[in-house]
């Protein structure tokens, strides 16, 4: 049988978010800092040279060049003034995590609340504003290395880096406030409105590609094949639940004795959702970003790791399948899902999984149900991320139709449209509630004053 809160959701309607008022402000403001962002990727960094860039970047479109493009939303084949996106953030949070659970110093910050957690924060953004630098100075000498600055020079070097860090930053900054104040992940929503703004390109090419005999017609029908199965399968991992139950005792409250209930705790398959994948492209993009345009004039050692790094290289897809792997055990353990929390909480609520004694024995059972959980989690995730890559890289296929992308467009709009339903539904409760409210008022009548 539905619960109330399922048979409310079932209901949902246009109509009830035409009266959440809250919840439209939140979409607009989301939606206008989506279109500020779109419009940042045309306005290009100063002193480029756009034919020659353009020129080049067509060359790079079927290599490392679309994979930069793909995750900036185009602004790096326009050389824009985000051409960086927010991979350094991404990057940063990656480093800052890592030490917050290896370092006591910041495992004390994590322990410490609100407080401790805006201290973490601020360490992130100096973080980005270090790797934020040392890509765009990266970048600003592969331009004048591959010859595509108007007037060459220290100051083009610093007018790029300072125009490139701003953008990054600008773009973290749109993250925060989406997520505080807008709807969804904003981060998440950024790299999402950036690859969808390319599709419609991305699938002209396909298509003309075809007509002229580049891709044969079988391949464009498995291709279409392939991501409506590969949209179909996230779908259903990304719902897909492993169900703990829990009991609670019985309670008695003066001379009534309530019996105890039960109830289950979701754990999903895949709890990390889309950062593992998200993550794993951003360290591999690292080192891609400050060569892509230096062209000969790259060094001995980078060339060595674009050679063996490169998409669909077999040391580039078993590096992507490990970072996978190890971003889903590591974001679930330290973010998504952490046993000792679940555990005091469901100890202080009184609750227990059926023969399991709470506290100690419960956090190991939840621990050993999570990892086993995530074997299959992990798996699909780098199934998903790493067929339709080998595939792509043996066709010609745009990185738009790869695995990576898909992902992230699926499990994105699935969160997004999971919190537009959860504030509809809180907008729904408030109003019950105060209908019951104005019911009582109406209908109460004042007690007979004693005498």
């Amino acid at each position: 049988m539905a619960s109330a809160a399922e048979q409310m959701a079932a209901n949902l309607s246009w109509g009830a978010l035409g009266k959440a008022t809250d919840l439209r402000q939140r979409i607009f403001f989301t939606i206008g800092l989506l279109i500020v962002y779109r419009i940042g990727t045309y306005i290009p960094v100063p002193g480029i040279d756009g034919t020659a860039l353009r020129s080049f970047m067509q060359d790079l479109s079927s290599g490392i060049g679309g994979m930069l493009n793909m995750f900036t939303g185009g602004a790096i084949s326009r050389m824009g003034i985000f051409a960086l996106g927010i991979m350094p953030y991404i990057s940063a949070s990656i480093i800052v995590q890592l030490l917050t659970a290896m370092v006591p110093r910041l495992m004390q910050l994590k322990k410490e609340g609100q407080q401790g957690q805006k201290k973490i924060n601020q360490y992130t953004r100096y973080g980005t504003v270090a790797l934020a630098t040392f890509q765009a100075w990266g970048i600003a000498v592969s331009i004048e290395a591959g010859g595509l600055a108007h007037d060459p020079g220290l100051f083009f070097k610093l007018a790029c880096v300072v125009t490139l860090v701003g953008g990054t930053m600008f773009l973290m900054w749109l993250g925060e406030q989406i997520t505080a104040r807008g709807i969804g992940n904003g981060i998440s929503l950024i790299i999402f409105v950036g690859i969808v703004a390319e599709i419609p390109a991305a699938l002209a090419q396909f298509f003309t590609q075809g007509q002229s005999g580049a891709i044969p017609p079988a391949v464009i029908v498995g291709v279409i094949v392939m991501v409506i199965a590969v949209i179909a399968f996230v779908v259903f991992m990304e719902r897909a639940l492993r169900k703990i139950h829990i009991q609670y005792p019985r309670r008695q409250v003066g001379m009534k004795v309530y019996d105890g209930g039960s109830s289950h705790l979701p754990v999903k398959v895949n709890p990390a959702g889309v950062i593992p994948a998200i993550f794993a492209s951003s360290l591999l993009l690292l080192p891609v970003t400050i060569s892509t345009f230096s062209g000969a004039q790259t060094g001995p050692i980078m060339s060595t790791i674009l050679a063996y790094f490169g998409p669909g290289q077999p040391l580039y897809l078993l590096f992507f399948v490990a970072m996978i792997v190890f971003f889903a055990y590591f974001y679930t353990a330290n973010v998504a899902f952490k046993v000792e929390d679940v555990a005091e909480n469901l100890k202080n609520q009184n609750g227990f999984v059926p023969g399991i004694r709470p506290g100690k024995k419960t956090e190991e059972y939840l621990e050993y149900v999570v990892n086993r959980v995530l074997v299959l989690g992990s798996a699909y995730l780098a199934a998903v991320c790493l067929l339709p890559e080998i595939l792509r890289s043996q066709f010609a296929i745009p990185f738009y139709f790869g695995g990576t992308s898909v992902l992230i467009v699926v499990s994105v709009t699935m969160d997004t449209i999971n919190q537009v339903q959860s504030h509809l539904l809180a907008h729904q409760y408030e109003g019950l509630i105060e209908k019951s409210q104005l019911r009582g008022k109406k209908r109460g009548k004042p007690a007979p004053s004693r005498r």
